[in-house]
């Protein structure tokens, strides 16, 4: 019988390594930036060690952190459009990175010459894609504690298969706010009582526990798991009872008075 043929997944870090495409290694320590915003948008980067964070800047000069970037994350893409623009956006590492620079020519050549490696890429769009619109109904729709126990759960990496890494990179109070937009004390606070419900851990770098699931997915604090449902007030129901019973009597009291009335005249 002839051997199946088994179709092995694709090695994108191997192939962005060995195929020849006109890359550049680029090792950025804690704070350099791959590219700013207004720079000319001319090439993209595969993100290969470290994270990374893309922010805006508006024009009064309020800063936003939009995500994180992890191992395995392309940035840049806008570089691949038919009209050539500048950067919407500055990428900047969070701890040290290891990245390759790709330019725009040698990536739309490997994307038409490879038909895996094109397939791997729309996937990531998708994937990108579907985490901007999750990231936008989240500050829509979402309290600002749960949107912290959100991004503190994906810098945890507990929202992909396989084994997970429970402490996140060194980031600042000041990041964590612009991600989700509220002040740092409020960061602090909500950390703080996080800490106390025991859903992080604090021991030179934030651990993130899976208890902080409930949060999110539940919606609902350990704190509110012992907790009894309230009971109905009694009180305003029994008065409520009460003057529907007196305002139905009232009309058949009326009645009788009137008919004694009427026969104590006759």
């Amino acid at each position: 019988m002839p051997k199946k043929q088994i179709k092995s997944k694709f090695d994108t870090a191997f192939f962005l390594a060995n195929a020849e495409i006109d890359s550049k290694v680029v090792e950025l320590k804690p704070k350099e930036t791959l590219f700013t915003q207004g720079d000319p948008a001319d090439c993209i980067f595969y993100l290969q060690k470290g994270r990374a964070k893309l922010t805006v800047v508006s024009q009064n000069g309020k800063e936003a952190t939009i995500t994180l970037l992890s191992v395995g994350d392309f940035v840049g893409e806008e570089s691949l459009a038919s009209i050539r623009g500048l950067r919407m956006s500055t990428v900047s590492a969070v701890s040290s990175c290891v990245a390759l620079k790709i330019t725009r020519g040698k990536m739309v050549h490997a994307l038409h010459e490879e038909p895996a490696f094109a397939d791997f890429f729309l996937k990531f769009l998708l994937s990108r894609s579907m985490r901007t619109q999750t990231d936008l109904i989240d500050q829509l729709f979402n309290s600002s504690e749960k949107r912290l126990a959100r991004i503190l759960l994906l810098m945890a990496e507990f929202s992909k298969p396989g084994e997970r890494a429970q402490f996140i990179p060194p980031i600042s109070m000041e990041t964590l706010a612009g991600m989700i937009g509220i002040t740092p004390s409020r960061v602090s606070y909500f950390m703080k009582r996080f800490h106390k419900m025991g859903l992080i851990n604090y021991n030179g770098r934030i651990q993130v526990n899976k208890s902080l699931l409930n949060v999110v997915l539940l919606d609902r604090f350990p704190e509110q798991n012992s907790q009894k449902p309230p009971l109905p007030a009694i009180e305003p129901v029994r008065r409520a009872i009460l003057s529907i019973d007196k305002n139905i009597r009232k009309p058949a009291r009326s009645k009788v008075t009137a008919i004694k009335r009427k026969m104590a005249a006759d």
